[in-house]
């Protein structure tokens, strides 16, 4: 009887512990989905406002036209961003947000759209270094996502998707 009562208890005790641990590791999945899915929100949001604010200069430049974009809001997404991503991420978001800096004063705080556009060569050259940034950031956040992605060696979208020399700048730029 004695024995009985002991693999029973020990039945029921190795069933409740792995019920724990099955919840625990459950739990630490979905904690892990969960925060993917706010990094991966936070990337797309920022790659969107960047592609947005340089597809309005670039169409100032070429209409000769002013322009205006929320500044508050794209400083409000970097700093959403750099509440979910991972250290190189934050890094490489900080990295970019220096090229886009520079990328602004050739483009927008230092030319007059109206009187002095730029040609779309001298966009596209004032561009390189943001575009190269957005190489290694995207590749960055690629990496974060899943570690299996392949980098990429290109860029895509912004004011430099139609650059026809984009292959080998992006590939120098990935690295």
């Amino acid at each position: 009887m004695l024995e009985s009562l002991i693999t029973t208890a020990a039945g029921a005790a190795s069933a409740t512990v792995g019920v724990l641990v099955g919840g625990l590791v459950t739990r630490r999945g979905q904690d892990r989905q969960w925060s993917r899915d706010r990094q991966l929100l936070a990337y797309q949001e920022l790659l969107s406002h960047y592609a947005r604010f340089t597809m309005v200069i670039k169409r100032a430049h070429a209409d000769r036209s002013g322009w205006d974009y929320d500044w508050a809001e794209w400083s409000a997404v970097l700093t959403r961003v750099s509440l979910v991503a991972p250290a190189e991420v934050a890094r490489e978001v900080d990295r970019f947000g220096r090229a886009v800096d520079r990328f602004l004063d050739r483009v927008a705080r230092e030319v007059d759209t109206v009187r002095a556009p730029l040609g779309e060569e001298e966009f596209l050259a004032a561009g390189a270094e943001v575009a190269r940034a957005q190489t290694r950031l995207v590749n960055a956040m690629r990496r974060s996502l899943d570690g299996g992605r392949k980098a990429l060696t290109f860029w895509i979208g912004g004011s430099h998707a139609e650059h026809a020399e984009q292959g080998e700048q992006g590939d120098r730029g990935a690295r």
